[in-house]
């Protein structure tokens, strides 16, 4: 995306990009935060619809600059960890990459939804990188 490193990475520790950037459709919601910034050890819950509402858990394992690990828990995903990694390009421009680990629950069955948990997710990101680039267009 055309804008600065540090603009990208105060835009996405700020805990309320994430307002911003998810899918209306989906009325993501904060709870709970124990800080408006991204910072290691950092808790917050969440609500969301999907098929239905529900709430989750994240909690920062990792944050450094230009990198941060949020893990969830008390949601349909029995692991979940999502790595932001942000890159430098040039003086105006940075690369946003989030590696994506996770498993359902309920064993043999979760297992045969996770291909529709991943197109989901996929569809999800796509959106979000859109909407990260239109807000940092009107920063």
């Amino acid at each position: 995306m055309d804008a600065h490193i540090d603009k990208v990475w105060n835009f996405y520790t700020d805990l309320h990009h994430l307002e911003i950037i998810t899918p209306k459709r989906l009325d993501f919601k904060i709870i709970e935060t124990s800080s408006n910034k991204i910072t290691l050890g950092q808790t917050a819950h969440f609500s969301s619809k999907l098929l239905t509402r529900m709430t989750w858990k994240t909690k920062i394992t990792t944050c450094k600059p230009y990198t941060y690990v949020d893990e969830m828990s008390n949601t349909i995903f029995k692991h979940w960890k999502h790595t932001h990694v942000f890159h430098k390009i040039n003086e105006n421009q940075t690369k946003v990459k989030d590696e994506i680990e996770f498993e359902l629950q309920y064993g043999f069955i979760g297992k045969m939804f996770e291909w529709y948990a991943l197109d989901k997710l996929k569809k999800i990101f796509v959106h979000r990188q859109q909407a990260t680039i239109n807000a940092l267009n009107n920063l």
